[in-house]
């Protein structure tokens, strides 16, 4: 995916986002990652909401935050994403699990 469709891509969860009325709609960080296996995604993480939503392979997944021993881990649509301070992993669509860094 390149620069320009993760940008289209970020927007949209954006707007789907604000256009739903949602009164969370603020957002407080939207975050690139870039992966060892060439994937690439956006996460967005939203005031007064523990979900993450994730902008991955042309579609959007809401991930539920799980329960984690340091870090943080998200999970839905068979996605996982761990975020933790050494950096961050993501495993979808029975891929193995690989290394991100943020972009």
């Amino acid at each position: 995916m390149t620069g320009y469709k993760a940008a289209i891509s970020g927007a949209a969860i954006i707007f789907a986002v604000v256009g739903l009325g949602s009164s969370a709609a603020l957002a407080q960080s939207f975050e690139n990652y870039r992966c060892a296996d060439g994937t690439r995604f956006i996460v967005g993480f939203f005031k007064y909401d523990s979900r993450a939503y994730l902008q991955i392979d042309g579609r959007a997944v809401t991930l539920k935050k799980r329960l984690a021993f340091s870090g943080a881990r998200y999970s839905g649509g068979g996605v996982t994403l761990a975020i933790t301070g050494a950096g961050a992993t993501v495993r979808h669509v029975k891929r193995p699990t690989t290394t991100c860094e943020q972009t």
